[in-house]
């Protein structure tokens, strides 16, 4: 049965440092997602090592290179966290993001529109790719990234308008 799910975004430094925040939040508004909380903040490496490792095992994957890379590449700027919530809004929220290779990502997504590096060019020079959006890739690893960045009390149950006529 396909139920009502919530999913955590990321805008990451290239977002905010590029002034595209706007129009990226309202590529998931016009696509009839709910959010149900948003808030600016500036993690410090400790916040980013229990994302980065602990949820997503990235250090154990691919190295400690990468994850310092991505870790100096995400405390450049503030980010701005978001939670969404709708029908099947884990998977439909990857699709509105694109492929996380930018270079790889098809027109049309916030990444093919916005971000056209490869891997191969961020690793030959040592950044972290600059691919504008995090996006949880499951529901369970939603679950535990919204809840490492968000209390009960910043996460709001409302109906959204359209709502009454989705039902």
């Amino acid at each position: 049965m396909t139920q009502v799910q919530r999913t955590l975004v990321v805008l990451k430094p290239d977002s905010v440092g590029r002034s595209v925040v706007g129009e990226i939040i309202s590529r998931f508004e016009r696509a009839g997602l709910h959010i149900i909380g948003m808030k600016m903040i500036s993690p410090d490496k400790d916040f980013f090592f229990y994302h980065y490792e602990t949820i997503w095992t990235m250090i154990t994957r691919h190295g400690q290179k990468i994850f310092d890379d991505t870790v100096a590449t995400m405390m450049k700027t503030p980010v701005i966290a978001i939670v969404l919530e709708w029908v099947e809004v884990v998977e439909y929220v990857r699709k509105i993001v694109g492929s996380t290779e930018p270079k790889s990502a098809a027109p049309g997504t916030i990444r093919g529109d916005y971000a056209h590096m490869s891997y191969g060019y961020a690793n030959g020079t040592q950044i972290g790719i600059p691919n504008l959006v995090h996006a949880s890739g499951n529901a369970e690893e939603a679950t535990h990234e919204i809840k490492h960045r968000f209390t009960k009390q910043e996460l709001f149950e409302y109906a959204p308008l359209h709502s009454k006529y989705t039902r």
